[in-house]
């Protein structure tokens, strides 16, 4: 028997380390080749690694969260010596896959040779989280995928057009063994559910956590009186075309941002703090705060200034649905110059939204509620609701956030305004 030292492959894309996300065999497992061993996530993909050799797992090089080096020990085996005759700690690298447009209808790799009978297939799977899911959930080996994104990424049309061809083998089934490794002490507090930030979900922590303990944050409330924009609203959604998306109240927010903007472009911009120099945007690149099933994010409609209210219904819409779908691309998900938060019926009355840095401004929308209120002498019931905001106090004062606030309020409150040269 030999020993056999695995090391984290070059997963391509200038890549330097990687995350485990989760292992798929323990201490004791005895697997065959190109059995998948562990997920690991790095900044731009989530990648499934398979073993190169077949054999008994004798050391694991790290549990889910930490971060490997590409290069570092990932995981030990005992194998047969015929199986080792690479030098110990050699890496295993990706094969290179030059980056291309994707073709109408995606290449799928055919059924080849039994697996005696070929070459082993690379150990690296680049794909986003959605994909492998749907492949998971399909029964569908993602090695027999090839992808047509940068490095050989999968993306969702190379799984669809896999499927409708239907000539895929079934991934894998993971190994079982009674012999998992013990898991770390802890004292959680009794009945706890324990789990381990990782992945996007710990990034999103990292971040939030920076931004509030770098940005002096000014929190402005003001309360909007939106009777005549629902009205209006609801008059456009009765009266749409079918080809029109359905109104919320989020794209007459960003036109109203769109218009008022111009008028403190010290809002709508990015600090580089590094260099000590503030980047205002000729152009709103309007993020949309938006709750998907893996975590929070935050696509950009890009160029909203440009944009009319359908326009800007739809792609709002648009950028949130491929949000929510685990479609949106980096690039879809950065580039934003000021950022739209709201959490709709459940908004509440007052919220402190944390900045999405490097911006250095978000508007935050609280719940729609009735109100008694004095109009004209007389009392009658009112839709209101709060808009929340937070502005980085190093770059906009008080009297600049209060003056763009109540220039927002006017536009709403009479949202004839919002079409009209003011």
């Amino acid at each position: 028997m030999a020993r056999f030292v695995f090391k984290l492959p070059d997963i391509g894309e200038g890549i330097a380390e990687a995350e485990i996300a989760e292992w798929h065999v323990a201490v004791g497992d005895v697997i065959e080749e190109d059995v998948a061993i562990v997920d690991v996530l790095t900044d731009k993909a989530a990648v499934d690694i398979s073993s190169p050799v077949a054999g008994k797992v004798i050391e694991i090089c790290g549990e889910a969260g930490d971060k490997v080096a590409v290069g570092a020990a990932l995981i030990v085996f005992e194998t047969d010596a015929a199986k080792s005759a690479e030098p110990e700690g050699a890496p295993v690298e990706a094969s290179p896959v030059k980056e291309g447009a994707p073709s109408a209808t995606p290449p799928v790799t055919p059924p080849g040779p039994p697996a005696s009978a070929r070459a082993p297939e690379s150990p690296v799977v680049l794909a986003s989280p959605a994909v492998r899911r749907r492949a998971k959930e399909a029964g569908v080996d993602l090695h027999r995928i090839a992808g047509t994104g940068p490095a050989g990424r999968i993306r969702q049309a190379d799984l669809d057009a896999a499927l409708r061809l239907g000539t895929l083998s079934p991934a894998p089934s993971m190994p079982t063994s009674s012999n998992a490794a013990p898991a770390t002490p802890v004292v959680p507090p009794a009945h706890a559910q324990s789990r381990k930030l990782i992945g996007l979900r710990r990034k999103i922590a990292e971040a939030m956590t920076a931004s509030y303990q770098r940005i002096p944050h000014f929190a402005y409330v003001e309360e909007i009186d939106i009777t005549e924009l629902l009205a209006l609203r609801d008059d456009l959604n009765a009266h749409r075309l079918d080809a029109q998306p359905k109104l919320s109240l989020l794209p007459f927010l960003g036109l109203g941002l769109c218009r008022v903007l111009p008028h403190f472009p010290s809002a709508n911009a990015v600090f580089d703090e590094a260099n000590g120099t503030l980047h205002e945007s000729a152009s709103v690149h309007l993020g949309i705060a938006t709750q998907t099933d893996q975590a929070l994010m935050v696509p950009v409609v890009a160029n909203a200034q440009s944009q009319g209210l359908w326009e800007l219904a739809a792609g709002i819409g648009a950028v949130v649905n491929k949000a929510r779908s685990g479609k949106a691309t980096r690039e879809e998900l950065s580039g934003s110059t000021i950022t739209i938060t709201s959490l709709g019926a459940l908004g509440g009355l007052v919220s402190t939204p944390i900045i999405n840095a490097p911006e250095v401004a978000i508007i935050g929308v609280n719940k729609i509620q009735d109100k008694l209120t004095l109009v004209g002498g007389q009392l009658c019931v009112r839709k209101v609701m709060n808009l929340s905001s937070s502005f980085d106090h190093r770059i906009v004062d008080g009297h600049q956030a209060a003056s763009l606030i109540q220039a927002l309020k006017r536009l709403l409150e009479h949202p004839a305004l919002l079409f009209a040269d003011i």
